[in-house]
């Protein structure tokens, strides 16, 4: 069955809280925020506003950066936020890619295997602290508040598959020189061996471009053509979907038969496509 999360940011208290509603009366399993303090508004505290008008969805950071949260104010904040919203919180982490928010913290940001061997110890440490180690208050409502780890490296994958209980696959490789943006690994050999270090953890596809058109075969041109990747690449990867409904309905078929893929994370304007989706669905 196919299940999806809304990836969203509030632009007014209004507004938000609608998105939060809708998302949850579509079907979203998860509403998630980024977490790039600077550029972005500030997850917990959006997702908690969330939290008060709904009742089933999951709310998550997507994922926050390990280099500039402490590890006991991110398991406070996670932990409040699962209260708040009677045990539906996801502790989403990532390594942290963009120098900016590290040297707004005043620190360096490490090479890879730094970013990474940080990345682990902050995971490890919060999920400690969420279950009572080193934190008494606020204590968790669930047992066990899952663990998102977002990236695409090789070894935080495999470290992933052993500890975290969804990984989240955005295709993303190299951080270029703009601090921001990445080198893509769409092509299916390179799908192939990130969902294989996944090692049968359940995966979850961050969408880059979700666009329903009559013309498939322009749209995945036109996005090749912006990205600087291969067309066939982009037309195959679980991270695009173009086309009609049916079409990518289809196209999630063949992630899912390749790639056993069956989650999905989308941005906002893919709302009302999703809904059409589940309704099929259900």
């Amino acid at each position: 069955m196919v299940t999806f999360a809304l990836q969203s940011k509030p632009e007014s208290a209004a507004s938000w809280l609608d998105a939060a509603r809708r998302a949850e009366e579509i079907g979203f399993e998860s509403l998630y925020l980024a977490d790039h303090p600077g550029s972005t508004t500030a997850p917990f505290v959006a997702l908690a506003a969330a939290a008060a008008v709904t009742s089933r969805i999951r709310l998550g950071s997507y994922v926050s950066n390990a280099g500039v949260r402490e590890p006991m104010l991110l398991a406070s904040d996670v932990a409040t936020l699962d209260l708040v919203s009677d045990g539906r919180a996801v502790l989403g982490l990532g390594a942290g890619h963009t120098p900016a928010e590290w040297a707004a913290v005043g620190r360096v940001r490490p090479d890879v295997r730094g970013r990474i061997d940080h990345c682990i110890a902050v995971a490890e440490a919060a999920v400690r602290m969420l279950a009572g180690e080193g934190m008494e208050q606020p204590r968790p409502v669930q047992e066990k508040v899952p663990l998102l780890i977002g990236g695409g490296n090789s070894r935080l994958l495999s470290w992933a598959s052993r500890n975290a209980d969804l990984i989240g696959l955005s295709g993303l490789g190299r951080t270029l020189e703009d601090g921001h943006q990445h080198e893509t690994r769409w092509r299916r050999d390179q799908v192939d061996a990130q969902v294989e270090l996944c090692g049968g953890k359940p995966a979850e596809a961050l969408v880059q471009r979700f666009e329903v058109t009559d013309d498939a075969g322009a749209a995945y041109a036109a996005y090749a053509q912006e990205v600087g990747e291969d067309e066939q690449a982009v037309a195959t990867c679980p991270y695009v979907f173009a086309g009609t409904l049916d079409e990518i309905r289809a196209k999630m078929r063949d992630v899912e038969n390749r790639w056993g893929i069956t989650r999905f994370a989308v941005r906002r304007p893919a709302i009302d496509a999703v809904s059409e989706i589940l309704k099929t669905a259900h």
